[in-house]
C-alpha cells in the first residue's frame, strides 16, 4: 500500500498499446489474436481504475503487475470448462464426474463418425430419408429381447415421453413407495403432472399389495407404472408385489405395465456380490410391456434414455412430436452402438469399463495397489508414505446403493501435509485428481482409475507431498 494520490496512480496506469508491447502479452497476441487480448486488457484496465478510485489509501500499479495479472486471466479464459478428471474416489458411476467412462470401441466409433458425414437419417439402400432411432433398433431388439426400441437423450425424457404419449389425460397407477425423487430434482409426481397424466397413488410408503393395484384399476386407467427406487430403500416392515404378479394383473385388465428400471443393467451382478439390481432382459422376459432405462449407468455407454418393449407401445412414442426435442446426435448413436455390440458378442466384461470395475475382486484391487505402491515408495520425499488399507468402493449413480465392493485402497500420508490439503492440492492439478478423505486419511481407490491414467496419477501424488509443491504454487 502507498499514500500516492489516486490521480497520480491513474496516470501511472499504462495504455493498451503499451501493454501490448510487453513480451508476455505480445506472445498471447501471437497465439490467440489481437482483438481477444485487447478486449481483456481493456476490461482489466477498467477494473484497475475502479479499484484505484475506490481505495482511499492508494494501491500499487505497475506494468509488470498488470502483465502478470493479464496472463493469468487469459490462461483462465482459454481453459476449457469441461475437462478430463482422474477418478480415484472409488465411486464407479460418479454422477458429478460424468458417470460411465466409455469403452475403447465406443471412443473409436465416435472418432470415426465425428470427422465427416454419416447416414444418420439416410437409408443408403433405398436412397431416401430414414429415421435416426432406427439405426440401433435391430441391435437393441437382439440384445434386450424385445419387439421394438427407441432412443432419447436421457431416462427422464424416456419416462416423460411414455407418460405423455400413452397416458395423457388418463390415470397411471403407482405405489406410494415408488414416488421417488432422483438426483437433479426428478420427481415422479411432478414429471407425471407435466406429462398430462393423472397420478393414482396406491398403498402406503412401506407396504403396497397387489390388491391395492387391483382396487385402483378402472376405465380411466392407462398404465400400471413400476419405478426402480434408485438410491432409495425402505427396510423392515415392507411389502411390494412381485413383478410376475403385476404382469398377471396387467394382462387380466389389458393395461400395459411400464417399468422404469433406472440403471439399465444388462449383466447378472450377483457373482460380484450385488443382488438387488434387476436386469432389463429379465423384466422384459417376465412380461413387462414397456421398459426404460439410462444409457450411462450400468449399461456403461453414453448418456441416453432407452425405451424398449412391445411394438404397439413404442411406435406411437416414436411418432410423438416431442420426440424430436429429446433426440440424440450421431455421436451418441455411435457410442451406444459400439457399447451394445460388446454385449451382443459376449465381450462386456472385458470391454466395458463399468462392468470391468464392478467385477474386480478385492484380491485384484490388492495386486494392483501393491504394484502401484512399489512404484511410488522409492520416489516419495522424506516424511511421506503410502500404505495399503482395506476399504470399499461403491457403484454410485443411484445404482446398487446397499452394495459395497471390497477393495484395497492406498492411504497417502505426509508429516507436513494434512489429508484435507492433499485432497485440495490434487483437485487443483491439471488434470484434477479426485480422491476421498475418510477418518483423516487421504484415500486413493485404483478401482476407478483407468490403467492409462496410472502414470499421471503417480506423478500427481508424488507432487502434492513434495516440499517444492508449496513454493511452486504458493499453497
Amino acid at each position: 500500500m502507498t499514500n500516492t494520490p489516486p490521480q497520480e496512480l491513474l496516470r501511472r496506469i499504462p495504455a493498451v498499446d503499451q501493454l501490448l508491447l510487453r513480451p508476455v502479452i505480445a506472445a498471447w497476441v501471437e497465439s490467440t489474436g489481437h482483438d481477444f487480448v485487447v478486449a481483456e486488457i481493456q476490461s482489466l484496465l477498467a477494473e484497475t481504475r475502479a479499484a484505484v478510485l475506490a481505495d482511499a489509501t492508494g494501491a500499487v500499479v505497475t506494468p509488470e503487475l498488470l502483465e502478470a495479472t493479464l496472463a493469468r486471466r487469459l490462461e483462465r479464459c482459454l481453459r476449457p470448462g469441461l475437462g478430463r478428471v482422474i477418478n480415484a474416489s472409488g465411486v464407479i458411476l460418479h454422477t458429478n464426474l460424468g458417470r460411465a467412462p466409455l469403452s475403447t470401441a465406443a471412443l473409436e466409433n465416435i472418432s470415426a463418425l465425428a470427422a465427416g458425414y454419416t447416414n444418420l437419417e439416410y437409408d443408403i439402400s433405398e436412397g431416401k430419408r430414414s429415421q435416426r432411432d432406427l439405426l440401433v433398433q435391430p441391435l437393441l431388439r437382439e440384445v434386450l429381447g424385445c419387439e421394438d426400441a427407441a432412443v432419447v437423450n436421457n431416462n427422464a425424457a424416456a419416462v416423460y415421453l411414455i407418460l405423455n404419449t400413452l397416458a395423457s389425460g388418463r390415470e397411471v397407477v403407482v405405489s406410494r413407495g415408488e414416488l421417488v425423487e432422483i438426483g437433479g430434482s426428478f420427481r415422479v409426481p411432478e414429471i407425471m403432472a407435466r406429462s398430462g397424466a393423472h397420478l393414482c397413488e396406491v398403498g402406503t410408503t412401506n407396504k403396497t399389495r397387489l390388491e391395492d393395484y387391483e382396487a385402483a384399476v378402472n376405465e380411466r386407467t392407462a398404465l400400471l407404472l413400476r419405478v426402480h427406487p434408485s438410491n432409495y430403500r425402505i427396510r423392515g416392515f415392507t411389502e411390494r408385489p412381485a413383478l410376475a404378479a403385476l404382469v398377471d394383473l396387467a394382462r387380466r385388465h389389458r393395461i400395459p405395465l411400464v417399468e422404469d428400471i433406472g440403471s439399465g443393467c444388462l449383466v447378472d451382478l450377483r457373482p460380484f456380490g450385488i443382488s438387488d439390481e434387476p436386469t432389463v432382459q429379465a423384466s422384459l422376459a417376465a412380461g413387462v410391456d414397456l421398459i426404460c432405462f439410462s444409457g450411462d449407468k450400468l449399461l456403461g455407454g453414453p448418456q441416453a434414455g432407452i425405451i424398449a418393449g412391445a411394438r404397439a407401445l413404442v411406435a406411437p412414442i416414436r411418432k410423438n412430436p416431442l420426440m424430436r426435442t429429446y433426440r440424440v446426435d450421431k455421436l451418441v448413436y455411435g457410442a451406444l452402438e459400439a457399447t451394445l455390440r460388446s454385449y451382443r458378442f459376449g465381450r462386456a466384461a472385458g470391454e466395458i469399463p463399468v462392468v470391468r470395475m464392478i467385477a474386480m475382486s478385492r484380491e485384484e484391487t490388492g495386486r494392483r495397489a501393491r504394484r502401484f505402491a512399489r512404484r511410488l515408495r522409492p520416489r516419495l520425499p522424506e516424511g511421506a508414505a503410502v500404505r495399503l488399507v482395506k476399504g470399499q468402493s461403491v457403484v454410485g449413480g443411484g445404482s446398487c446403493p446397499e452394495s459395497l465392493l471390497p477393495s484395497t485402497l492406498l492411504s497417502l500420508e505426509s508429516e507436513s501435509v494434512r489429508p484435507a490439503v492433499i485432497e485440495s492440492r490434487l483437485r487443483a492439478l491439471d488434470p484434477p485428481v479426485i480422491i476421498r478423505v475418510e477418518e483423516d486419511r487421504a484415500l486413493v481407490d485404483l478401482r476407478t482409475v483407468l490403467p492409462a491414467d496410472e502414470q499421471v496419477l503417480a506423478e500427481s501424488l508424488l507432487g502434492v507431498v513434495s516440499p517444492g509443491f508449496a513454493r511452486e504454487t504458493g499453497t
